[in-house]
């Protein structure tokens, strides 16, 4: 079975929000043997403005036992690294993307 890293790039909600939900649809429906999520790019603004329909699909999704994490440097060159950091884990996320590839993880982006 396959192990998928969900990558959320997209600043359009209604994408961004699709990938969340096929995440924790994943797990839940074991299309998937595991799912990372990370956040990279334009749509970590939106996770720090706490959009409600966006930080909902992110609740259910750590609600499965995982944590998601968005890039420290985006945020950092936004400067709205403080306000993310209040709302999801932030790291290396380009350095992690590819040791998830180098583990067998297939990479879906939105």
């Amino acid at each position: 079975m396959s192990k998928v890293l969900v990558v959320v790039s997209t600043s359009e909600m209604n994408k961004a929000v699709l990938g969340v939900l096929w995440a924790s649809a994943a797990l839940k429906e074991g299309w998937a043997e595991d799912v990372e999520l990370m956040f990279f790019g334009p749509i970590e603004e939106k996770i720090a403005l706490g959009d409600e329909r966006l930080m909902k699909a992110i609740q259910e999704f750590r609600g499965l036992g995982k944590k998601p994490v968005a890039c420290e440097r985006v945020a950092k060159g936004g400067g709205y690294i403080d306000i993310l950091s209040g709302r999801i884990d932030s790291g290396p996320v380009g350095e992690m993307i590819g040791e998830y590839i180098d583990k067998g993880y297939v990479p879906l982006v939105f």
